[in-house]
């Protein structure tokens, strides 16, 4: 496979591209715009994002909450008979739990490859139908081996979409409207928490002499996911110069309001340079670690928190219906914390933020007794664990606006969810039955684990300011400006290169520079290059 990289001068990067090769090697969006400049006016810009998120948001939207819906059930159908109609024991149900984050954990490479490789029309509709049939098999299942088995293939079409959403997310919106937008989709995790609440009570309460109430659930939300694939077959876009919602005349401009991001709109091409730099920063490490650490927790509720809840001394129709609030509040957090990202333009402080009511909530579930009259308190620091589903969206946000070229953010988002389902393996693990009802062992190591989150979100944010001041060096060196006006990051839209003053950083007696400004800023937006081999990027912390 030939790939391409801006080739090494003491001129930079950006000097010695060969146009020619940028052609065949850049983002898809450059058949369309090639090097022009397309005008563009505010009013431009939020028709073009209303068109896209009556399309694409909506669907985001949708899939991704069939996604949570289809992981949550599984606790429902622990309290409906689940355990006692598969003969589970001892540790059992914990890796039942853990065996789709484990086979999401092992299939994050080809999921890599997948969503760069496939057009996202064909992938998304696979995926869906692939875990809904999953989902739906759980329903036949009667032993511990039928359940494994279900559960990894419901883990492997599941892998991809995480990541997936995150790059088309990355692909069709602008740096500062991607915080909402990617809380909009992550959200649907409260949304499936309430609507999961309900429908175990509502089915729950089915009278039948041919299938259980966990039967009855697993069959339905399998279903309702199965009938789904079509429709987003029928909606979705690969990408904007396909796009059938817009105008022909509105596809430039739609690429050319991206131009600021710096991240590029994608290309079907795999390039193994972006891997090796992604491996060699320690940002991608940090990225991982924030993952793992955070869901931990999140495993822990979709698995064990009806449990918890029964293990307060509430029937399985009340502790169905206490999660309603819980699946409440998460969309509530989420949307919150992402409205503060947006607006302040400080994603490691909002994170830290939300950090610190999910270990005051770990600390009231470990020292409060267990005892009549404590429900009440014990109640309240199990719905401060909802805390920790606003980190997801913003890690997730923060990670695709710091990162570019196609490759390199497909990889890095399959290492992401990779971490993630790492979390979600050893948060169930790390409670067993015999601790029920108030699983101490466990919810102490979870306090420790949100301790080190608290600690990693400090680090990369100094990470990040670093970088950007490798960025600035960088830029004097190429004779530009050491600092940009990143205007991805701005609520309204400007041109990529509208600068208050451009010899603010020029090194000194530099003549060299001046003679390069016919090179204007964001020329080299879609030619898939990395964050690093852009000298103009610009991290956001």
């Amino acid at each position: 496979m030939a790939n391409w990289r801006p080739p090494p001068s003491e001129k930079g990067f950006v000097d010695t591209v060969d146009r020619s090769d940028v052609g065949r090697h850049g983002d898809t969006a450059l058949a369309l715009i090639g090097s022009t400049r397309v005008s563009l006016t505010e009013e431009d810009n939020k028709r073009i994002r209303r068109k896209t998120d009556r399309v694409i948001l909506v669907i985001l939207i949708w899939v991704y909450f069939l996604q949570i819906l289809d992981k949550t059930v599984l606790g429902y159908g622990a309290t409906f008979g689940l355990l006692k109609a598969t003969h589970l024991t001892g540790n059992q149900y914990s890796f039942v739990g853990s065996i789709a984050p484990i086979a999401q954990l092992a299939w994050q490479p080809v999921s890599a490859v997948l969503i760069v490789k496939v057009p996202h029309r064909i992938l998304m509709p696979c995926l869906l139908l692939g875990w809904g049939i999953a989902q739906s098999a759980m329903a036949a299942c009667h032993s511990f081996g039928d359940l494994l088995a279900a559960r990894f293939f419901l883990g492997v079409f599941e892998g991809g979409c995480l990541p997936l959403f995150s790059i088309i997310t990355s692909q069709w919106y602008r740096r500062s409207e991607q915080p909402l937008r990617v809380a909009a989709w992550y959200g649907t995790n409260g949304l499936a928490t309430m609507v999961a609440s309900a429908l175990s009570y509502g089915l729950g309460h089915i009278p039948s002499s041919v299938l259980e109430s966990w039967q009855i659930i697993f069959l339905f939300v399998g279903l309702v996911t199965i009938v789904s694939a079509p429709f987003v077959y029928w909606k979705l876009d690969n990408d904007i110069p396909s796009a059938r919602f817009l105008l022909p005349e509105d596809k430039p401009k739609a690429v050319e309001r991206l131009r600021a991001n710096q991240t590029g709109t994608g290309t079907h091409e795999f390039k193994m340079s972006h891997i090796l730099e992604l491996v060699l920063e320690p940002k991608t490490s940090l990225w991982v670690a924030l993952s793992m650490l955070l869901n931990v927790g999140a495993g822990v509720t979709n698995t064990f928190g009806p449990l918890i809840i029964g293990g307060l001394g509430f029937d399985k129709y009340t502790a169905s219906l206490l999660n309603i609030p819980f699946g409440a509040l998460q969309i509530l957090v989420i949307l919150w914390s992402s409205w503060m990202a947006q607006r302040f333009r400080l994603k490691s402080v909002v994170l830290f933020s939300i950090v610190l009511p999910v270990i005051a909530g770990l600390v009231m579930l470990y020292t409060i007794t267990h005892t009549k009259g404590h429900e009440g308190a014990l109640m309240a620091g199990y719905y401060l664990l909802a805390f920790l589903f606003g980190g997801n969206p913003l890690i997730v946000a923060w990670i695709v606006g710091n990162t570019a070229g196609t490759t390199k953010k497909s990889v890095v988002m399959s290492l992401y969810n990779a971490a993630s389902s790492a979390g979600n393996i050893v948060g169930p693990l790390l409670f067993n039955s015999a601790d029920a009802p108030t699983y101490h062992p466990g919810l102490k190591g979870v306090l420790g684990i949100f301790v080190a989150l608290a600690a990693c979100t400090v680090l990369q944010a100094a990470n990040l300011v670093f970088l950007n001041r490798l960025q600035e060096r960088k830029r004097v060196k190429n004779g530009k400006a050491a600092k940009l006006i990143d205007h991805s990051m701005e609520d309204t839209y400007h041109d990529a290169d509208e600068q208050v003053d451009v010899d603010v950083g020029l090194a000194e007696g530099d003549e060299k520079a001046v003679a390069r400004r016919h090179d204007r800023l964001g020329d080299h937006a879609f030619e898939d290059l990395t964050d690093r081999q852009n000298d103009e990027f610009v991290y956001i912390y």
